[in-house]
């Protein structure tokens, strides 16, 4: 059986969980939560880096800093997880949904302004596969509208637009390290804070609405309750885990870099027929081979080769329900415009197994079996 995913595993991620535990600090910010939030401060230029326990509460954490009310509204696509707009419900905000470019599946950069309104408080780019979205011109909007951008970058470390990584654009960026991501702690996340007036805050939403963060450095004699908050901190034995995988992040996504080609070169002679459609790059975007997936025809079609796959021992996933034709999206939010492609694409898409283990000759099997299903 060839599995959707298996988690990385470098080797050294039990050795630093045994040194973690041994040093008596398996809480949060211990230090190996330390030299993962340093690891990501020097890959990616930002300000400050917070692991949290997930992206889902690293976004949380950005609506937070953002201070997101009731009656705001926040602009991003339908075609992304729950948490992307759960963020923001939360908080009491209407999330308003934009249809995706096809080739991407990244929200259409072209289509944002018109749904901004005078509640319009945010813009939530998600970047779809560890591609970019068009970031030059969802600055270009947020400025001009005095606009904050909370980019979710859940897929998307070690990856850039244009040169830069990407969750580095925005206010925020949030990273996830899920068992399904590139890098993975099981369940956690990072909140990347491109401005340093904002750090201050972010530690006092993390640690419960104190000041401990200072308190552990010895800025002040005794932490006290500063704000509202929540417990948004990993264990440092996660982090220990992680911390074995961002040694290896070049190494990784190599791997994983490899393994995507290799998926692109056997399938594309059925692509030139036009039996499927591969993944876009635009030339200017550098991603992190996060995901391979395949389009067929049509949902049928997809059930189908999901299907005989599966039948082959192999298992592909598929994702997401588009949030705005869910219970929840009707509810909590609106599309604005057409959906001209976010529902007829999202159909339309198959995920392929990728993983860091991913073996050449599996590749090969899963191509070649669909190959024989359009055959």
């Amino acid at each position: 059986m060839i599995n959707f995913n298996v988690p990385p595993f470098t080797g050294k991620e039990f050795e630093y969980m045994r040194q973690a535990v041994e040093q008596e600090k398996i809480c949060g910010d211990g230090p190996f939560t330390k030299k993962c939030s340093e690891k990501i401060e020097a890959m990616t230029g930002t300000a400050k880096c917070l692991l949290t326990t997930s992206c889902t509460h690293a976004t949380e954490l950005a609506a937070l800093l953002a201070d997101i009310k009731p009656g705001d509204e926040v602009i991003m696509p339908s075609y992304t997880f729950v948490s992307t707009a759960n963020a923001f419900v939360l908080r009491g905000a209407a999330v308003v949904f934009v249809d995706v470019r096809p080739d991407t599946m990244n929200i259409d950069e072209k289509l944002i302004e018109d749904a901004v309104t005078e509640r319009t408080r945010a813009i939530a780019p998600v970047h779809y596969a560890g591609v970019g979205c068009e970031m030059d011109v969802i600055m270009d909007i947020a400025k001009r509208h005095h606009l904050m951008v909370i980019e979710d970058a859940a897929q998307g470390i070690m990856a850039s637009y244009k040169g830069k990584p990407l969750g580095t654009f925005g206010e925020f960026g949030c990273f996830s390290f899920h068992e399904t991501k590139n890098l993975s702690m099981g369940e956690g996340g990072a909140l990347l804070i491109r401005d340093e007036k904002y750090i201050e805050d972010a530690e006092i939403f993390r640690e419960k609405g104190t000041d401990r963060s200072k308190y552990f450095r010895g800025q002040v004699d005794k932490y006290r309750w500063q704000n509202y908050g929540s417990s948004y901190l990993p264990s440092d034995m996660n982090a220990a885990y992680l911390y074995a995988q961002l040694e290896l992040t070049e190494e990784i996504t190599q791997a994983r870099m490899d393994r995507w080609e290799q998926y692109r070169e056997l399938l594309l002679p059925l692509a030139e027929k036009g039996k499927i459609e591969l993944p876009y790059i635009p030339e200017h975007c550098s991603h992190n081979a996060h995901m391979f997936y395949i389009k067929t025809k049509d949902l049928e079609e997809r059930s189908r080769l999901d299907s005989f796959l599966k039948e082959k021992q192999i298992l592909p996933a598929s994702h997401y329900v588009p949030l705005h034709s869910a219970p929840a999206g009707q509810k909590y939010g609106r599309f604005h415009g057409e959906d001209r492609y976010t529902t007829k694409e999202s159909e339309r898409l198959l995920r392929l197994p990728m993983f860091y283990s991913l073996q050449a000759e599996q590749v090969e099997y899963i191509a070649e079996q669909v190959r024989v299903f359009y055959e």
